[in-house]
C-alpha cells in the first residue's frame, strides 16, 4: 500500500490572519494525482466538521514521506 498526505492551510475564524498547516495521511492502492482528488473531499469535510473553529484555505496532496513533492 502507498500513503498520501493531505496538508491542509488552515486558519481561526477568530484571527483569520492565524493560519497554519495540518496533515493528514491516509492509505491508498495509487499514489496518483487522480486519487488524491477523489479521496481528499470527504476527508477534508470530516476534518472540517470536527474543527468547527477553522476554515480550510487551500490543501494539496504529496506522497506520505514526499512533504515538498506534489502529486
Amino acid at each position: 500500500m502507498n500513503y498520501i498526505q493531505l496538508i491542509l492551510t488552515v486558519c481561526s475564524l477568530i484571527q483569520p490572519e492565524s493560519c497554519d498547516e495540518r496533515k493528514l495521511t491516509f492509505e491508498t492502492a495509487t499514489a496518483s494525482p487522480n486519487t488524491c482528488m477523489m479521496q481528499a473531499m470527504p476527508y477534508i469535510a470530516q476534518w472540517s466538521g470536527e474543527h468547527p473553529n477553522l476554515s480550510i484555505k487551500r490543501w494539496r496532496c504529496v506522497r506520505a514521506g514526499e512533504e515538498g513533492n506534489k502529486i
